[in-house]
């Protein structure tokens, strides 16, 4: 077996092509060039395994006759990626502050593994959006590179060096540059003094956190008057708001216990990683340009509130959240990710959806204004957990799950009126997945057959 040059596997910035594909390239770098950024690696098969016949010449060529196919031409950069006996090839795409399309008109984003095309309405909102700019590439006003804190910087690099499995050989700042953290010149970026400043909100006063946790159902206190129970201002870079506030929600959350044989398991009042997911989105997505508003969590008996300043960024809506991705901040996502904050991109709200489900709760409410985004959880059990499942299901299959946790069962019909616009052929695969993972099992035959959990 031929080794992996990359661990991760292709996603939202991450695409393998065996060959030069003209085609599949120019949409790749048009794709990733309206949305986050990404790196092409050619030479490589959808397993990772270095395919041994793509040469320096023909990338450089195949990257030229691309380029032309793109209005207007995308920026990339590329270089080899491995070497030795076979040769792999990275070219990096970063994402634009332009509207980009093909030859052919069609303007695509990109969606998990996939190039996907906009609709008209997509494209205009997509625009209006671009036009706006990038205000966390934008200079901190006042700030300077003292004011980043070394030992936080430090510790990100460790971060980083683990997630790249490499060494950084390059100065410290240089590193900073290629996150974004600071310009050419080392002046320090929005995205700088948010990850890595002493007192970002000396910067940013609205970049801060406020947690109130009420004693019921409305935001009144115990005499029925307008008050809370508890409230925390929590400041400081973002990796620190995220860990501050996850520990006063822990506090905060009721904790309870079931024994399943001589096993005591704890449960808490929300899933652990559906509300780490919604603190996560918040941070990284919110609209930091927006002065006088910070992020606000509010904790009530019955829910749990996120709700984060600016509306939803680009084409996304609430209907196409689970399908679509578009990042306000992308510099921002790409710390968080580093941190480990974000284990893989463009997967948050799926994660949220499933953990709550699978926990017997109602999905996430998500409610979208022009100024706020708001992530409700609510922690009364409609049924009894689901029993678990892997994280390698596709959409499709979160649905099917969801039925048969609701229904019992599901038959080859059922799934095909959930899913109405895919063949019957993907979901007929769909569920020999699931069967095959050891999740659901496999009743009767032809006709009669249906799927319950193993």
């Amino acid at each position: 077996m031929r080794p992996r040059p990359y661990d991760r596997r292709p996603g939202q910035t991450l695409a393998f092509l065996p060959e030069p594909d003209i085609d599949i390239l120019a949409e790749t770098l048009v794709a990733f060039a309206n949305s986050d950024g990404g790196t092409i690696v050619i030479g490589v098969d959808e397993d990772g395994k270095m395919t041994g016949a793509v040469y320096a010449d023909e990338v450089e060529a195949a990257l030229r006759a691309a380029g032309r196919q793109c209005r207007p031409p995308v920026e990339a950069r590329w270089h080899q990626a491995a070497a030795k006996d076979d040769l792999a090839f990275a070219i990096v795409v970063a994402r634009s502050p332009e509207l980009h399309s093909l030859a052919d008109g069609r303007v695509l984003v990109r969606a998990g593994t996939e190039n996907r095309p906009l609709s008209g309405d997509q494209i205009r909102q997509l625009a209006a959006t671009k036009s706006t700019g990038e205000f966390e590439a934008e200079i901190a006003p006042g700030a300077q590179r003292e004011d980043l804190d070394d030992e936080i910087v430090t510790e990100f690099l460790e971060k980083w060096q683990e997630r790249q499995h490499r060494e950084w050989k390059r100065s410290i700042d240089d590193l900073l540059k290629q996150v974004g953290a600071l310009d050419d010149a080392g002046h320090p970026t929005i995205a700088g003094v948010l990850l890595f400043a002493r007192h970002p909100q000396a910067f940013l006063p609205q970049s801060g956190l406020t947690f109130v946790k009420f004693v019921g159902t409305e935001p009144r206190g115990e005499s029925g008057q307008p008050g809370y129970g508890r409230r925390e201002e929590i400041s400081g870079h973002l990796a620190r708001i995220i860990q501050r506030t996850w520990e006063v929600v822990g506090e905060e959350m009721r904790v309870g216990a079931v024994v399943k044989g001589l096993e005591r398991e704890e449960k808490t009042e929300y899933p652990v990683s559906a509300v780490r997911e919604a603190l996560v989105n918040a941070v990284a997505h919110r609209d930091y340009r927006l002065g006088g508003r910070r992020i606000e969590v509010r904790m009530f008996t019955d829910r749990l509130e996120i709700v984060s300043p600016g509306g939803l960024p680009g084409f996304i809506t609430v209907d196409n959240i689970v399908e679509e991705h578009f990042s306000r901040n992308p510099r921002l996502v790409a710390g968080l990710y580093q941190w480990g904050y974000i284990e893989e991109l463009g997967l948050g709200v799926d994660l949220m959806i499933e953990e709550m489900v699978r926990a017997g709760h109602q999905p996430p409410d998500f409610r979208d204004t022009p100024y706020s985004f708001t992530v409700t959880l609510k922690n009364r059990r409609e049924r009894e957990p689901a029993p678990a499942w892997t994280r390698t299901m596709n959409e499709r299959q979160a649905k099917a799950l969801a039925y048969v946790q609701e229904t019992g069962r599901i038959t080859n019909r059922e799934y095909r009126d959930l899913c109405p616009d895919v063949s019957s052929e993907t979901l007929r695969l769909d569920l020999v997945d699931l069967v095959e993972q050891g999740v659901l099992l496999k009743i009767g035959a032809k006709k009669g057959t249906y799927y319950i959990f193993k």
